[in-house]
């Protein structure tokens, strides 16, 4: 087993180092997926049965113009991110289940759009993944933006493990970049190839969570793994992440998927974890409110019902802490423009983590 890919039953779980007190700052949300912040700090927010509010000044406005969204199972409206050059162009990227294209029920979209107002406007569809089908599970996504403003989102297998993730000629258990304008970069590494221009790595699961590492500029990802073997990754050009053909995990039944966990040619991830947390949200603490946090790596978990910090050094992770016990399922988490951490919960709202002074 690569080092790197730690089993977190042998690690430690350390008492929380900071403490801090969670304030419910936007209340009565039901699944809210993806937070980014405006230059003046209102909120965008998105909710997976298909609405975007604007959280300013202490209150919420729903926000039209949104696209229509496909909402089932775990589709629906997914992610939200502003271009790095916002304040300049003003685009911002949304991620949903779209109908759109070949076959009944849904996939996948990236698309872009302005803010007017109140009112969404200049909607341009950038990538649609195809063929639709009505399977309920695995569409992704998130979004980020790397230090040269390509943009990566992911898209999971759709539930059709054996078909999509190992085929670079298929939608699905990828992670894609594009330029911003939904151009495809000359170099990515299946252009001009069998594979979908689009597709910058392969082998992927369910990745619900993905950062831009503060030093290295790299793209982390993590991935529902099945019962067991969620992992950690980071993004390289071409690589193979090797699901289903090497996995940590186990059927939902117990019976096993494969005697593999490493193979020639497959990335093994930095860290998994045994059981499942169900990951979802991701982000990388870089303020100093929260001494000892720095470079440590939030990531929430909807089936334990907390959020999580790994201490990180490099990409090994050195310790687990689990942070607001019981609060809920954690669907996101973001590092807000003022330094404070933010945590989306089902069923409950954000939250923000006002440091104990």
């Amino acid at each position: 087993m690569n080092s790197c890919a730690q089993d977190p039953e042998n690690q430690a779980t350390v008492p929380e180092t900071v403490s801090f007190t969670p304030e419910l700052v936007v209340e009565d949300l039901d699944i809210p997926w993806g937070m980014a912040f405006l230059p003046d700090g209102s909120l965008l927010i998105t909710e997976k049965s298909g609405e975007i509010l604007l959280f300013r000044g202490g209150s919420k406005t729903e926000i039209s113009g949104v696209p229509e969204v496909y909402n089932r199972g775990q589709g629906g409206l997914l992610d939200i991110a502003l271009d790095p050059d916002y304040p300049d162009n003003g685009w911002i990227y949304l991620t949903y289940a779209s109908e759109e294209g070949p076959g009944s029920g849904g996939h996948t979209a990236l698309a872009r759009c302005k803010l007017s107002g109140t009112t969404l406007t200049d909607l341009e569809v950038l990538y649609k993944a195809s063929p639709n089908t009505t399977a309920g599970q695995h569409f992704g996504s998130r979004i980020e933006f790397d230090r040269d403003g390509y943009l990566y989102f992911s898209i999971g297998e759709r539930g059709e493990r054996d078909v999509n993730p190992q085929d670079t000629g298929r939608d699905g258990g990828k992670v894609y970049r594009l330029n911003p304008d939904g151009s495809i970069p000359p170099d990515n590494p299946f252009v001009g190839s069998d594979g979908l221009d689009a597709i910058y790595s392969y082998g992927h699961r369910n990745p619900q969570g993905m950062a831009r590492h503060p030093d290295t500029g790299e793209i982390w990802v993590h991935e529902h793994g099945p019962r067991g073997g969620d992992e950690i990754n980071v993004v390289k050009k071409g690589a193979n992440y090797g699901w289903p053909v090497i996995t940590y995990g186990i059927n939902y039944s117990g019976t096993p998927i494969t005697d593999q966990t490493e193979m020639e040619g497959m990335e093994q991830p930095i860290h998994y974890w045994v059981p499942s947390i169900a990951p979802s949200g991701m982000a990388f603490v870089t303020s100093d409110h929260y001494p000892g946090w720095e470079g440590s790596l939030l990531v929430g978990s909807l089936s334990f019902q907390y959020l999580e910090r790994l201490e990180m050094e490099g990409k090994t992770v050195l310790k687990r802490e689990k942070l607001m016990e019981d609060v809920g399922r954690v669907r996101n988490v973001r590092q807000g423009p003022d330094g404070l951490v933010y945590v989306a919960v089902e069923g409950e709202g954000i939250y923000r983590l006002n440091p104990d002074r």
